[in-house]
């Protein structure tokens, strides 16, 4: 029989890429936190960064080492703008991209959206043994992700980069 992890503990990360973002009125941010709160998953950090690859690759390295936590969601920077380069960096850190991800992510938002969904970079994969989301920064986008994509699968993502 096929593993489901369907019990394993998700410690999570969460970074928001903005060059103008505070946590006050961050609400991409905020929504990921209550959803992971909400299915009963652990936060155990969420940082703001500017949309610098420095900035971006120092965070995402630092907590693909830490010991409890094994997903992390980037939220913000998934756009063209000359400013967006959440994907761009953290895109060629991943040992493996989950392509399917960033498919269904599209697909589901061209519902709600129509063809600017195709603007999207939204992807995910993994490095080391963590998973790694990376979304637009809207509120809608963010919800879309997290309770049709993310919630549902996150613990069979992360128990079966786990698995020997």
């Amino acid at each position: 029989m096929h593993p489901t992890h369907h019990q394993l503990p998700i410690g999570a990360a969460i970074l928001t890429v903005s060059d103008t973002r505070t946590e006050m009125d961050d609400l991409g941010g905020q929504k990921i936190q209550s959803l992971l709160q909400e299915a009963s998953f652990e936060i155990i950090d969420y940082q703001i960064s500017k949309d610098e690859p420095s900035e971006i690759i120092k965070h995402v390295k630092k907590w693909c080492e830490h010991p409890t936590i094994n997903t992390i969601i980037v939220t913000g920077g998934t756009g063209f703008t000359p400013r967006d380069q959440t994907y761009d960096t953290i895109h060629p850190l991943f040992e493996k991209e989950m392509v399917g991800f960033g498919e269904l992510f599209r697909s589901l938002s061209y519902e709600e959206i129509g063809p600017k969904a195709m603007f999207s970079r939204a992807t995910a994969g993994s490095l080391e043994n963590s998973a790694i989301y990376v979304l637009p920064g809207s509120v809608n986008a963010v919800t879309l992700a997290m309770t049709k994509l993310i919630l549902p699968t996150v613990q069979h993502f992360v128990g079966e980069l786990n698995r020997l």
